[in-house]
């Protein structure tokens, strides 16, 4: 099952962290959110603590 780890305000932003994530080895998604002009990133629910982890230091 996917989980949205974080809501990011561009594409261009969502799409900086994804490479980030996929280039630690992490499967990512990215999608639009359905309210606004928000994408959100998606990770395994099996991935999530140790994704939480690096997305720390990617924010940071």
């Amino acid at each position: 099952m996917w989980t949205v780890i974080y809501i990011a305000p561009s594409a261009k932003i969502a799409e900086r962290i994804q490479q980030r994530l996929t280039d630690e080895g992490f499967l990512v998604k990215v999608r639009e959110a359905k309210v606004s002009k928000q994408f959100e990133i998606l990770v395994p629910e099996s991935e999530l603590q140790e994704v939480q982890d690096v997305l720390g230091t990617i924010l940071h």
